[in-house]
């Protein structure tokens, strides 16, 4: 069953075809990478699925209806979230009140009552601390909670900024290059974690990834993408063997 289809889709900048007749289809439960040499188009693609773009062309349906012309906000509603590539989390504050942030859907007390004490706002405010350092204590964060976020190491910011896209209840997850700066051994607990996440939480992940280790290890299913194209769909073997994905990255491919 597909959770997302891509059809057609694409985005010019003027003359600039930075996404050009994309297409994807993505299963339910699977961990799918998005691959390609630099300038491919790939954060592109995350910003037309999630709303920062409006596409010039194609189609984007979610659980079967479209979600083009939808604000970002409303797309998060509807089960999904991402990372980005510069991770972005409230250096300033605490690990605890990154994730708290995020939790707004549980806060429906009035504007009233955010300046006063009340019975509801406390209650609320409690189920909001309990479900942040549940997901905490899930990536590992939970004695960390008091700590500045900017001062936590770079792995564990990754891992900060997934949390708080878990908090949002998604059903895909989008990280764009999770394991960019990482060494081999943070990019190893790093793929066991985002194992663990799909299993914990029955989430569907799409991901950008410059790291072949990563990509081939973790993804189902791997599109490539070149100059705004899809080239190749398939098994992390069957990528890997592609003609067209070999010349992509390595600028040949078999000669006829």
């Amino acid at each position: 069953m597909y959770i997302l289809e891509i059809d057609n889709l694409s985005k010019y900048f003027g003359g600039v075809k930075a996404v050009d007749d994309f297409n994807m289809k993505l299963e339910e439960g699977s961990i799918t990478s998005i691959i390609g040499p630099n300038g491919a188009g790939k954060t592109t693609i995350f910003n037309l699925i999630t709303g920062i773009y409006p596409p010039t062309k194609g189609s984007i349906t979610l659980h079967g209806n479209s979600i083009l012309g939808l604000p970002t906000y409303k797309i998060v509603d509807l089960g999904l979230a991402r990372t980005f590539q510069n991770i972005r989390l409230f250096p300033n504050s605490t690990v605890l009140d990154n994730v708290r942030a995020a939790c707004h859907d549980m806060a429906n007390y009035t504007v009233l009552e955010g300046f006063f004490p009340s019975k509801r706002r406390y209650e609320q405010e409690k189920r909001i601390k309990e479900r942040s350092m549940a997901l905490l204590q899930t990536v590992g964060l939970a004695d960390r909670a008091e700590e500045i976020a900017s001062k936590l190491p770079y792995g564990y910011q990754r891992r900060l900024e997934i949390a708080r896209a878990l908090a949002l209840n998604p059903k895909i997850l989008l990280l764009d290059e999770p394991a960019a700066g990482m060494n081999p051994e943070e990019s190893q607990n790093l793929m066991d974690f985002i194992r663990k996440m799909r299993e914990k939480f029955a989430l569907t992940t799409l991901l950008i990834e410059h790291h072949m280790e990563v990509v081939m290890s973790l993804s189902d299913y791997i599109t490539v993408v070149d100059f705004g194209k899809t080239i190749a769909t398939g098994t992390p073997k069957e990528v890997q063997n592609n003609p067209e994905v070999i010349k992509a990255y390595l600028g040949y491919g078999d000669k006829k």
